[in-house]
């Protein structure tokens, strides 16, 4: 396996998977596969945040306002792994409850990540809605 494919997994499997326990109102797996080292940074369709403090609060905001997952889905645009960094840019198809409303959209999803103590970890996200 190379390590884009070892990348890839990750990404298909426990990324996905706290991406939608966030959606379902769960932010602790999502916060867990984040780096805990600076720098961190969002820059998020609803919100920003740059630093720990701030990426927890956006997470802790986010699981209260997202219910009700009904479908998601990650459309990989691209992808590339170098030694420890990697980067993927998607487009997220989601239909969700957001503050008790349903709501389907997608964003283009932009990620950077680093692999720390042989984990892949989230280091930068940006996310804007595509119009419609």
């Amino acid at each position: 396996m190379t390590g884009k494919d070892d990348f890839l997994s990750w990404f298909r499997g426990p990324w996905f998977d706290a991406e939608l326990a966030l959606h379902n109102g769960d932010a602790a797996p999502r916060r867990e596969l984040w780096s805990r080292n600076e720098p961190v940074s969002v820059l998020g369709a609803w919100r920003n945040a740059v630093g720990q403090a701030e990426i927890d609060a956006l997470f802790a905001y986010l699981a209260t306002s997202f219910s009700d997952c009904t479908s998601s889905e990650v459309e990989l645009v691209a992808c590339d792994v170098a030694g420890d960094l990697a980067y993927t840019a998607a487009l997220e198809h989601t239909s969700v409850s957001v503050d008790g409303a349903p709501r389907t959209y997608t964003l283009r999803a932009t990620q950077v990540y680093r692999r720390e103590g042989g984990q892949w970890k989230v280091a930068h996200r940006h996310g804007d809605t595509v119009a419609e």
